[in-house]
């Protein structure tokens, strides 16, 4: 197995590629948390992309993809490995159809369908991070979800570029295919869109956005919520009997209700404080670090399973604790 410094040289010597070493992750999620990647590689070209993949999983070093870190949560002790960054960043229309590269940012792309005068991407507006991860978990607001409008995913499969229709996405409530093949990383969305009057598609977008950032303020360093909200349809029936009729919201009960009914709400561990208005809400109020954010996080789940019987489920996900 070549060393570290060779597989460093090796990939050096793939174009395009920016390569960095000990390169701090807590500047690539919206916490602000997280120890240093062994090695941090970066670019906008699928080709290279794909020759770094190839090349460090051929020669065995450990390696994970991110995206724009929103919904990430790095160990303190950071990650062992090679850490792999795809920034595409592509946008373009025709007609009614918009391919989004996974790199673009997923408010870029609501305001661009916006401009266009497309309707059903506005809903999503302050939703941060990229495409591909908004496809990746199938993520939506207010009703929707992209899986709606997702006509193609092109991804690669760590041999050759492939491309799913939406059946073969397998998506469901902020879950997709991709979240079980996690070796399988999206490249582009091709979206099938609407026409819409752009005045009413962008007051809707305002209305929203000034709705989100009173309960997520661009600045707060945070994910948004933590756990996914659940499925009336999948509650026991024990415990759905019990929710009231003005928590269910298009056949789904928020998270935060059953928080709310464990007393979490101003928890705090240090710096990771959950919010006093917002049980659903977990926040770095400064130099908070992974291990109390994991602490504060478990210490949810068993409430609600101790009170409810039913595990609460992360959107997040975990880079590096394997090794803690």
């Amino acid at each position: 197995m070549p060393t570290a410094e060779e597989t460093l040289s090796r990939l050096t010597e793939i174009p395009h590629l920016q390569v960095s070493t000990h390169a701090p992750l807590s500047r690539h999620t919206r916490f602000g948390i997280g120890g240093p990647a062994d090695v941090f590689v970066e670019t906008a070209s699928e080709e290279s992309f794909m020759a770094a993949f190839k090349l460090v999983r051929a020669v065995g070093v450990r390696h994970v993809v991110i995206g724009a870190g929103t919904n990430l949560i790095v160990a303190d002790d950071g990650f062992r490995g090679v850490v792999l960054k795809l920034v595409n960043r592509g946008i373009r229309a025709t007609g009614n159809c918009v391919m989004a590269e996974a790199g673009a940012m997923l408010q870029d792309l609501v305001d661009f369908t916006i401009e266009h005068g497309m309707h059903g991407m506005e809903t999503m507006t302050g939703i941060p991070g990229f495409v591909g991860a908004a496809v990746y978990g199938n993520a939506g607001a207010y009703g929707h979800s992209i899986h709606e409008w997702a006509h193609a995913v092109r991804f690669f499969d760590g041999g050759e570029i492939r491309v799913f229709g939406n059946t073969e996405c397998q998506f469901h409530y902020r879950e997709s295919i991709f979240k079980k093949r996690k070796d399988w990383i999206i490249f582009s969305v091709d979206l099938h869109l609407e026409s819409g009057e752009r005045e009413v598609l962008r007051k809707t977008a305002v209305d929203i956005l000034t709705i989100r950032n009173e309960k997520y303020p661009p600045t707060m360093k945070c994910a948004g919520s933590i756990f996914k909200n659940y499925l009336l349809a999948e509650l026991p029936p024990k415990v759905a009997e019990t929710v009231p009729v003005k928590v269910i919201r298009e056949g789904k009960v928020a998270s935060a209700y059953f928080l709310e009914q464990v007393d979490v709400k101003g928890m705090r561990v240090g710096d990771i404080h959950i919010a006093t208005y917002h049980a659903n809400l977990i926040y770095n109020a400064g130099q908070g670090t992974a291990r109390d954010l994991r602490a504060v996080i478990d210490e949810c789940k068993r409430r609600v399973l101790d009170r409810f019987g039913m595990p609460l489920e992360e959107e997040v996900q975990y880079v590096g604790f394997e090794l803690a």
